[in-house]
């Protein structure tokens, strides 16, 4: 029997997670991808498979700061950016990874931005 890799095991949760979570007009999906170097946030509105909002760390090059501030600010733009399409509540996809960490300073630069999940 052969173990899964790091990235196959998140692909299977990611997978397992998004049978039970989908984004409305109303309420869109926040999914999140994390990278050794950045991070990247977006809202998707799974009914029509667009694009409402997003941010990514490379709009805040050059940052000083650790990558948890990093994955911070990025969830105030992403809140930012969701403000200006008219979007205030959502439904938070981690995309597989732990809500711990980066992720988790996302999603608290999101509320803390106005987004409520």
């Amino acid at each position: 029997m052969s173990t899964l890799s790091t990235y196959d095991a998140r692909r299977r949760r990611h997978r397992r997670v998004r049978g039970k979570v989908a984004g409305t007009a109303e309420r869109p999906r926040l999914v999140v991808f994390r990278s050794n170097r950045g991070i990247f946030a977006q809202l998707v509105d799974d009914d029509l498979g667009r694009t409402v909002a997003s941010a990514d760390w490379l709009a805040l090059r050059p940052f000083t700061g650790t990558k948890r501030e990093q994955a911070a600010a990025v969830g105030r733009a992403l809140a930012a950016a969701a403000s200006a399409a008219g979007v205030t509540r959502c439904v938070f996809d981690r995309g597989g990874y732990l809500y711990h960490g980066r992720v988790k300073a996302l999603a608290d630069g999101a509320r803390e931005g106005g987004l409520e999940f």
